[in-house]
């Protein structure tokens, strides 16, 4: 039996990045919230749904650069209320662009996933930047990082809401239009690693 999403969407979305596809989970479910039963090996990849783990973004959104201020205890809230912020905007999404606001979520952290970084080595005493290539995991907790603190960014001391912000950020990483946050800084990254290649 299909279920779907919120009770208002079908959650049945085609993935087009080859790389991205096993670590997306789109299983039905009414209400995405596991309570952390699925806590094994790769259960962010395996177990949870991507919608899930976008709500959980919310609640913590990681930190900034080195600067530890996004931390747990200054960045909490009840599920219910993130809850609330992910239908608030996937209805606005829905108005604006009149398609599935899930389709469109998936196809916008395809498009923020870097697929490259830089990290530095050291050879001889000096360090040097090195060119990677980033894993799939870790594109998406990229993507999600980056949608969740700039949607936070934009909402901050402004009349916007928190709903009306994610929107915009999941809309224009959707569009691949730099305004996004995601966007701008998948990018950076991606220059980055091809001058220190």
């Amino acid at each position: 039996m299909d279920y779907k999403l919120f009770g208002l969407w079908d959650a049945n979305v085609n993935v087009t990045d080859i790389g991205l596809k096993p670590y997306i989970n789109l299983d039905p479910v009414i209400i995405p919230k596991s309570a952390g039963r699925n806590r094994q090996r790769f259960h962010k990849a395996m177990y949870t749904n991507i919608v899930e783990r976008l709500i959980c973004k919310l609640r913590v959104s990681g930190h900034r650069g080195k600067k530890h201020r996004m931390s747990s205890g200054h960045n909490t809230s009840k599920s219910i209320k993130t809850y609330n912020i992910i239908v608030k905007t996937f209805k606005k999404i829905e108005n604006e662009l009149k398609m599935n606001p899930i389709e469109v979520f998936v196809k916008a952290l395809e498009n923020a996933a870097p697929r490259e970084e830089i990290t530095s080595i050291e050879y001889g005493g000096a360090r040097y930047p090195q060119a990677v290539e980033t894993s799939p995991q870790r594109r998406i907790d990229l993507a999600l990082r980056q949608m969740t603190q700039g949607a936070y960014s934009k909402s901050f001391n402004n009349k916007k809401d928190i709903a009306s912000c994610l929107a915009d950020e999941i809309i224009k990483a959707y569009k691949m239009d730099q305004g996004s946050q995601a966007i701008a800084k998948k990018l950076e990254l991606e220059r980055q690693a091809s001058s220190s290649r």
